[in-house]
């Protein structure tokens, strides 16, 4: 039997892929209305002037960040010990009935703060399901060697999701406010049966399994045990937390390259077609050698792309920076990614994924709130460069503490089962 040698050979992978695209077009669609009408009520029913509007959206942010923050140890065990492909339709369920109910709210314009921050809190808990299972599914699909591939591609559909869902989802929303959502609902269910077609994906457990509270805690322990991934880990989180432009980005479009909205779409979308070009790149001629040392100057270009963005003023030299920092994001995400999963061992890995997810968002939401707070002392384009350059100051000082990092030379295993380092810890020393 010949091997394949792409993931998209395997059937499996090929609706795996599919159902991952066709989820982050909905629920991004989904997302990016939602803070829109959030918006438009504070403004339109409540009375609200702009300032107290935009703070609704720090707010719906934080709404969906909370139950992450809370239920991501659960969402891991779950991930771990359960069928990960009935995880994943669950979640993807849950969020098919708030796209329905948010299309029938709209549909009889009933929609209020309190039920857009209902939802937006229930989207935020089934995603914390979604994320890990859906993660810790592909490395069950592929080869190890052909894990940083698949890794690639199903980067390219995150990226392809992000900029396709919110544009058609806008285009919809201003035909019928309804139809996106009926939409979403529709795809969200279609992603979770191509999962489930999937043959069944269950975390590989040597021996009996132990208490969900005790795995919650092994999951912890793990990753503050392994250097390397806590190294890994921890760099996104404090260097995405420091370097995101995108929160100002509408200051950017409005007061400071005076492009309007449709420039900030513009804007919006650039980081990911440099990250899906990348990733489409990667997915051809993967990275082999010294990948530590990439992931870290991928990073410090990172820092210095945000940079270049916050100090132009020229559009088209902005959206070359934003291009380049989502490329650069790009290469370190699969880098990171690619070690992460691979120097895991199966048993964890929803557990482990659902940590490095919350790393992502925290650094992701918390990097917004960061922003404004920056922003108000010393200006959008300050707040900007203090962002690019703490990236840069960040990845110099994990390279420092963490010289695993730096030493990671290929995407090889480095963990230890636990067996065999009991074994090795008892082993008679030799005469």
């Amino acid at each position: 039997m010949i091997e394949p040698t792409s993931p998209l050979q395997i059937a499996d992978y090929r609706r795996f892929w599919l159902a991952r695209f066709l989820a982050v077009f909905s629920t991004l669609s989904m997302v990016v209305l939602i803070g829109y009408q959030t918006y438009d009520v504070a403004r339109a029913d409540y009375g609200m002037d702009r300032s107290q509007a935009a703070f609704m959206l720090g707010l719906l942010g934080a709404a969906q960040f909370v139950p992450l923050m809370l239920l991501t140890p659960v969402a891991g065990v779950a991930a771990d010990r359960f069928d990960r492909r009935i995880v994943v339709l669950c979640a993807n369920g849950v969020d098919a009935l708030i796209a329905v109910a948010l299309a029938l709210a709209t549909w009889r314009d009933a929609l209020s703060l309190p039920l857009l921050f209902s939802l937006a809190a229930l989207h935020g808990s089934a995603r914390v399901f979604n994320g890990p299972a859906l993660s810790a599914i592909a490395p069950n699909l592929v080869s190890q060697q052909l894990l940083p591939k698949a890794i690639a591609l199903s980067s390219i559909a995150w990226q392809v999701g992000t900029v396709i869902g919110p544009a058609i989802g806008g285009l919809l929303f201003a035909w019928s406010p309804s139809s996106p959502y009926f939409l979403s609902a529709a795809l969200l269910l279609a992603s979770g049966l191509l999962i489930l077609s999937i043959r069944p994906v269950r975390a590989q457990h040597d021996g009996p399994r132990a208490h969900p509270l005790r795995q919650m805690i092994e999951g912890f322990q793990f990753v503050r045990r392994e250097r390397f991934l806590l190294g890994c880990i921890t760099l996104d989180l404090f260097a995405v937390l420091l370097g995101g432009a995108t929160a100002m980005l509408p200051v950017y479009a409005r007061d400071i390259l005076a492009v309007g909205p449709e420039g900030l779409g513009i804007m919006r979308g650039a980081p990911a077609v440099g990250a899906s070009l990348v990733a489409a790149l990667l997915s051809w001629q993967p990275l082999e050698r010294n990948v530590g040392v990439k992931m870290l100057w991928a990073v410090v270009a990172f820092g210095a792309a945000t940079i270049v963005f916050a100090l132009s003023r020229s559009f088209l030299l902005s959206l070359g920076a934003l291009a380049c920092l989502g490329a650069a994001d790009m290469i370190s995400v699969f880098v990171r990614n690619s070690l992460v999963q691979l120097n895991t061992p199966d048993n964890k890995r929803g557990r482990v994924s659902s940590i490095s997810g919350l790393a992502i968002s925290a650094s992701n939401e918390l990097g917004e709130l960061e922003s404004g707070l920056v922003a108000g002392l010393i200006g959008a384009t300050g707040a900007v460069v203090f962002g690019g350059v703490g990236a840069i100051v960040v990845t110099a000082i994990w390279a420092w503490i963490f010289p695993e990092l730096r030493r990671a030379r290929t995407f090889a295993p480095t963990f230890l089962h636990e067996g065999q380092a009991q074994q090795e810890t008892t082993k008679e020393p030799a005469s």
